[in-house]
């Protein structure tokens, strides 16, 4: 058995960023840019007014109060072409450039106004509530980096940039492919020695949320001939996900069955717990995660080992989650050879609860759960109060 952290390694050392795309600045929202962008203009491209007031000359209102002539107004989107003169001011309103000549804009608060005479009754430094041309960027500023990803708010930056499209990475393709004759669908008839799959439908949405594009191949039954059929329909993904029969049962065919068909197997064990008997590989150009069939470590694994590659094949960065130090709030038994993802709860004071039961089959655990409290291969026992490594699922599952 090789480490979870050496796991991760090969797992995304198998990896390499996907080709780019072209898609409409409209559609590229949770997508990851290809390539760096740099600033199409300069924003602001004017100075511009901070506040609705009025735009002045520094120099005339250096000591107040003061009375000065309004000679026009401007609001955003307009322009007022004539030079600010001394002793003129121009009624302003936020976002609209400043007058030639004016220099700082006063806000209509500190102002009495009796027709076109405004007296300003407060000092305000020259430049005052004036946003400079270019405060925020000027063209060819690159602001962007290759490997972002578009969250609303960088979406926002590279509209601003001026980018009506944008180059992004190709969505990963994920399979995925439930195996076993003791599994149907949700709705499905099922009989008495049957269950009902769950996993597929999480890791769907597991994929979606981390930039893939899943395609569910349904499930295969536990022969060769089946299995082999149902992987045929993957040939052109990118990563070919498998739900249980990776481990050395006598029904555990998916390993022998895509041998078959050309699999060169990097691992399938892992010191950890839930989630030992993983199986990664290559089949073609596909990288293959063979999960367990067990929803909890399925899911766990997921997390920890798609994530990852789904990320890497997008070129983004932070892929393996980095657990945060919380105190425990139960004493912890020391652990064994297999590193523990223990299911848990945030209680009121921000330390994690372990669950009592840790069996992992049980997705209610899960479900109910805010973090996997981290406990390393032959951990020694912890008391409650110890800040301990833990996972939140927040974002991750």
């Amino acid at each position: 058995m090789i480490t979870v952290e050496e796991a991760q390694a090969r797992v995304i050392g198998a990896a390499s960023v996907l080709p780019a795309e072209t898609v409409a600045l409209t559609d590229a929202a949770d997508r990851v840019l290809a390539g760096p962008l740099t600033a199409r203009r300069t924003q602001p491209p004017f100075a511009a007014s901070a506040m609705d007031g009025y735009a002045v000359r520094g120099t005339d209102v250096a000591t107040v109060p003061v009375t000065l002539t309004m000679v026009g107004a401007v609001a955003a989107g307009g322009f007022y072409e004539p030079n600010l003169q001394a002793g003129q001011c121009v009624r302003i309103f936020t976002g609209a450039p400043l007058p030639a000549g004016a220099d700082t804009v006063v806000i209509q608060e500190d102002t009495e106004a009796n027709g076109d005479q405004i007296t300003i009754v407060e000092i305000e430094p020259t430049g005052g509530n004036v946003r400079d041309a270019g405060l925020d960027f000027k063209v060819g500023e690159q602001r962007l980096g290759a490997g972002t990803y578009l969250s609303p708010r960088k979406l926002t930056l590279a509209a601003a940039m001026d980018y009506p499209w944008l180059k992004v990475v190709r969505r990963p393709r994920v399979a995925i492919l439930a195996t076993g004759d003791e599994i149907v669908f949700p709705g499905e008839p099922i009989a008495a020695s049957q269950i009902v799959a769950s996993t597929s439908t999480a890791l769907a949405g597991f994929v979606r949320a981390h930039g893939g594009e899943p395609v569910l191949l349904g499930v295969a039954q536990d022969t060769i001939a089946s299995l082999r059929e149902a992987v045929a329909a993957a040939r052109d993904a990118d990563v070919l996900v498998t739900i249980g029969g990776a481990s050395v049962g006598d029904h555990d065919l998916v390993q022998t069955a895509l041998t078959e068909d050309g699999l060169t197997v990097d691992f399938w064990k892992i010191a950890m717990r839930p989630g030992k008997p993983l199986m990664v590989g290559t089949l073609g150009k596909s990288q293959v995660l063979g999960l367990p069939g067990n929803p909890v470590s399925s899911m766990v694994c997921a997390m920890l080992f798609l994530r990852p590659l789904l990320f890497a094949f997008q070129g983004r960065s932070g892929g393996i989650p980095t657990p945060a130090m919380l105190p425990a709030a139960a004493n912890l038994p020391a652990n064994g050879t297999r590193q523990d993802y223990m299911r848990a709860r945030l209680n009121a004071d921000g330390a994690v609860v372990p669950f009592a039961k840790q069996d992992s089959s049980m997705l209610t655990a899960l479900a109910d759960a805010d973090a996997l409290i981290v406990r390393p291969a032959n951990a020694p026992a912890v008391k409650a109060g110890t800040n301990v490594p833990a996972l939140l699922l927040n974002g991750l599952l």
